[in-house]
């Protein structure tokens, strides 16, 4: 009996121990594939079966555990990929965890994240776009993320410096006050002989009721995935940018039968102080409830002048679509994109996809 009391004293104090540090892992994703006819500005036209038309396809690791006296630790370990091949990354050399390699303390005081994450630029562009983070055919993020045309040779560069996501940074998110919160990012360079060399930024959002509001600032001298090549994609005039300043507004409004959206940016390109170009980014949209799914309109405008430009030059895209959610879960998308730059020919796009979380 005493070795049996024993044992059922011993067992209690591991359940307690277990109640009080409990953990969690967990596995998700999204898959999204999409078939149709591809032609940015200056392109050829292309019939793809490709993924990601309306968000990257990517699967992830995240967890937590209780440390007690209201603290948690959390990681995150994300990878993105590419349906129609199987191929990992969102493109070629992409790295293997190119969307999340963090590790974190949370606590009343906020959170202090290090490793690779989120760009201060990332969320304030989805989130401010009824397109969200599509790089197919979103106006916005096609104009300050995604180059056109053939590398070396392209119909236009993208308007945002260092990627959608930086690494070896450190990352302080506060507490959420009133529906407000804010995100600073630190990015250590690790640049061989350029110890100088870093990114900072910070952006913040609000949210209460229908409104939404945004705004972000960074300072860009490192290039991401990886440091040591241009800040913006190598291409003629733009290698020789070596920083970039950026800020950003934005803001929604949700009235139930439609939801308004837009934003502007501006950027400035330096090198060695010297100024070389400077972006103007414009954009506007809405999104309307129908049936089981959302009709989707976007626009977005950019101006680009410098000292690098023969002379100035504009883009326009406007896509328009319909995302029908067939479950919480899966979804069936028709869009219908124009882009045209004013220094080339215009180009049409069109795709029919699905998207399924888990």
């Amino acid at each position: 009996m005493k070795k049996t009391r024993l044992a059922l004293a011993l067992a209690s104090c591991v359940v307690a121990s277990g109640a009080m540090a409990q953990s969690t892992v967990t596995v998700s994703g999204l898959v999204d594939a999409y078939m149709g006819s591809i032609k940015n500005s200056g392109e050829k036209s292309r019939a793809v079966v490709n993924s990601g038309g309306l968000t990257t396809s990517w699967i992830g690791f995240k967890g937590s555990e209780d440390l007690g006296g209201g603290m948690k630790a959390e990681f995150a370990l994300t990878s993105f990929f590419q349906t129609d091949t199987g191929a990992s990354g969102r493109f070629s050399g992409d790295n293997l965890f190119s969307r999340d390699a963090n590790i974190g303390l949370v606590g009343s005081y906020g959170k202090i994240a290090l490793g690779r994450g989120l760009a201060p630029s990332f969320l304030p562009t989805v989130l401010f776009n009824p397109f969200g983070d599509s790089f197919t055919f979103s106006p916005l993020v096609l104009h300050v993320y995604t180059p056109t045309g053939n590398f070396g040779a392209r119909s236009w560069t993208q308007a945002n410096a260092a990627d959608s996501g930086w690494s070896n940074q450190i990352v302080y998110t506060t507490p959420k006050v009133g529906g407000l919160q804010a995100n600073v990012h630190y990015q250590l360079g690790e640049v061989a002989g350029q110890n100088g060399k870093k990114n900072v930024g910070v952006n913040a959002l609000y949210f209460n009721g229908g409104l939404a509001l945004t705004g972000l600032y960074f300072d860009a001298q490192v290039s991401n995935p990886n440091s040591g090549s241009a800040i913006i994609d190598a291409t003629t005039p733009f290698a020789s940018i070596t920083r970039q300043k950026t800020w950003m507004v934005g803001a929604t409004y949700d009235f139930k039968v439609v939801k308004l959206y837009g934003t502007f940016q501006t950027s400035k390109d330096t090198t060695a102080g010297a100024p070389q170009a400077k972006d103007k980014v414009y954009s506007a949209g809405l999104s309307a409830p129908v049936g089981n799914g959302s009709i989707l309109a976007g626009f977005a405008r950019t101006k680009r002048t410098g000292d690098l430009l023969a002379r100035e030059v504009a883009r326009n895209t406007t896509s328009v679509g319909y995302d029908y959610f067939m479950s919480k879960r899966t979804d069936l998308y028709a869009i219908v994109m124009n882009d045209k730059v004013s220094t080339t020919g215009s180009g049409v796009s069109f795709g029919l996809g699905m998207r399924h979380r888990f």
